[in-house]
């Protein structure tokens, strides 16, 4: 998998991300076309070891959200599958009710239900998400139906590209979009745009409330100031699993982190993690059995990506270290203000 450079032009990170899937993929059409006749109704396995059929049991009547993963993937597979976890939370509880994700292995034969759940846990994925394996053609075959499938490609080591397709399969239609995107974004759009094609009858119509619902996800979106380029990193490629100042999530909480770690080894992390796992340097080794033995995505950083992120994260250490300074300053005048005259 590929990363661009950050430095794109404002406006272009959200509404360039949606398209109509393309040849090979399931084009959206007025009526429901994409039913028992198109999906192949193949035997998968869930993480619980449920045997289901994918179009019956899983697509049939239901609006969903699926991607394709496998659970030892150390490029995009963790951001992607931890951005829909913020997707997930944002739709509460109407996944598992009238909104079904599926993540689905591509590598079936190490990713077992057992494999499968437990990745599933690692990432507090919660209720109305399951997680399917299966027999190799029989999962090929849904991705070349569902327009999810990647050529082996010896060059890209990842072997798939990060999309998520969301689908109203009642009403037939059917949208990819990254799935690595702004979770605000997708929340909007998978609640917005499939209720909303869901109540229009007529394709001019549907396009409509595409087009609103595509706008009103775009301006409701939180901001992300892009002329900054290290806030950017951290907010698209780093805060689904981490926070600053505000507790561990799947990954540690960075404030200091700049202080406590070597630079040039921070840096190399920051680009390469999962060189130094296989190097098994003793931080990385800690670090990945502290957290769940989660792998942090090398999301194919440059060099620039990586000093304007390291330099984010120096900015925001160094303004929490200020800001504590200057109330412990500001604690000790009061005790002494505060203490009886002699």
């Amino acid at each position: 998998m590929r990363r661009k450079h950050f430095g794109f032009a404002a406006g272009a990170i959200f509404l360039t991300a949606i398209f109509f899937m393309t040849a090979g993929s399931i084009p959206a059409v007025a009526g429901n076309p994409w039913g028992a006749n198109y999906f192949p109704n193949v035997t998968l396995t869930t993480q619980d070891g449920k045997q289901v059929h994918f179009y019956d049991d899983l697509l049939k009547g239901k609006i969903v959200v699926i991607d394709m993963i496998y659970t030892h993937c150390v490029d995009a597979c963790p951001l992607e599958t931890a951005r829909l976890v913020q997707v997930q939370k944002m739709l509460g509880d109407r996944v598992g009710k009238n909104i079904f994700f599926y993540s689905i292995s591509i590598d079936p034969t190490h990713d077992t239900p057992k494999v499968l759940r437990e990745y599933a846990a690692k990432y507090h994925a919660g209720p109305g998400w399951t997680f399917l394996t299966g027999k190799k053609e029989d999962i090929d075959r849904v991705a070349k139906k569902l327009g999810l499938y990647s050529e082996p490609d010896p060059s890209d080591r990842d072997g798939h590209t990060p999309s998520v397709l969301i689908g109203d399969e009642p009403g037939g239609q059917w949208i990819r979009n990254s799935a690595t995107d702004n979770p605000r974004f997708l929340a909007n759009m998978i609640v917005g745009w499939l209720d909303n094609w869901k109540s229009e009858q007529s394709a001019k119509n549907a396009q409509n409330a595409q087009a609103a619902a595509t706008k009103a996800s775009y301006e409701q979106a939180p901001r992300i100031d892009i002329s900054d380029k290290g806030r950017y990193a951290f907010a698209s490629q780093c805060a689904a699993c981490h926070t600053i100042g505000h507790g561990d999530k799947i990954g540690p909480d960075l404030l200091g982190v700049t202080n406590v770690r070597d630079h040039t080894w921070l840096v190399r992390f920051i680009a390469s993690p999962d060189k130094l796992l296989a190097e098994k340097d003793p931080i990385a080794t800690a670090l990945f059995r502290k957290y769940n033995e989660v792998n942090m995505p090398n999301t194919r950083l440059t060099n620039e990506d990586v000093n304007e992120l390291m330099s984010f994260l120096e900015r925001q250490s160094a303004a929490h270290d200020k800001e504590t300074s200057e109330t412990t300053k500001s604690s000790a005048v009061k005790t002494e203000s505060g203490q009886p005259m002699r």
